[in-house]
């Protein structure tokens, strides 16, 4: 029976992902983006329940798969698609394509690499790219009329979260974070904050903190390619006045 577990997880993020599409098609864009994000829950516990109880196997990994790429490829891309991108015809429904097809190959890439002991992913997590599309939704869908965003703002965005899905830019993972127990307290009282605060204006909480988490792969790649260049810099010149001696 406990085999089952992280199956039935994997199954209610189908199931989410798929009422994410009917809603979509019945144009009731709020709860599209919001049964994205209980996709996203329900993905988040299926792998550490199976590594909990030591359960993972082959056919689960497939099944979160291709479970991944209906609730955080097709999806979204249906969401952002009857929403906004419509209105572009065969350049928005193209710009949905790009979108799911880099979810898929993001995660053909990620079944055929070994990631064990790594505290990062390669590209931006489709959970991720999902939380981007629906996040935008909602935070539009409660804004407006107040709030307007360019119509190819948003099919630009598309395209740049396309890109950041198959990129080799590096986000933390945060599974090798280790808590000490004296620091579990404050980290309780950080979360209860942050969840009232969620919880007050959810659309907004959960469009910043997407963005940041987005912004936090781009930022940290740089960061590391200027670190580099640095390097490179001091060395030369450190030869530089080596040669000049």
């Amino acid at each position: 029976m406990i085999a089952l577990v992280p199956n039935i997880f994997t199954t209610f993020n189908l199931l989410f992902g798929f009422y994410s599409i009917i809603s979509s098609i019945n144009g009731d864009f709020t709860k599209a983006g919001w049964a994205i994000f209980l996709a996203i829950i329900f993905d988040v516990f299926d792998g550490r329940i199976a590594r909990y109880f030591n359960q993972t196997t082959k056919f689960g990994l497939e099944y979160d798969s291709l479970s991944d790429l209906i609730s955080f490829g097709v999806a979204p891309a249906i969401l952002i698609y009857q929403f906004v991108l419509a209105e572009f015809g065969k350049i928005g429904w193209l710009t949905c394509f790009l979108y799911t097809t880099c979810v898929a190959l993001r995660l053909a890439r990620y079944n055929v690499k070994t990631h064990s002991g790594l505290g990062y992913f390669e590209g931006l997590p489709s959970p991720a790219g999902a939380a981007i599309l629906a996040s935008s939704v909602l935070f539009i869908q409660a804004y407006h009329p107040s709030f307007e965003v360019p119509k190819w703002a948003i099919i630009t965005a598309v395209s740049v979260i396309s890109y950041l899905l198959v990129s080799p830019i590096q986000y933390p993972s945060f599974k090798d974070i280790k808590i000490k127990k004296a620091q579990s307290f404050y980290l309780l009282l950080l979360f209860v904050g942050g969840l009232t605060i969620a919880a007050s204006n959810p659309s907004y909480s959960l469009f910043i903190l997407v963005i940041i988490y987005t912004l936090l792969g781009p930022v940290l790649f740089l960061r590391y390619k200027g670190a580099k260049v640095v390097k490179k810099i001091r060395k030369r010149k450190d030869f530089g006045e080596k040669l000049t001696k």
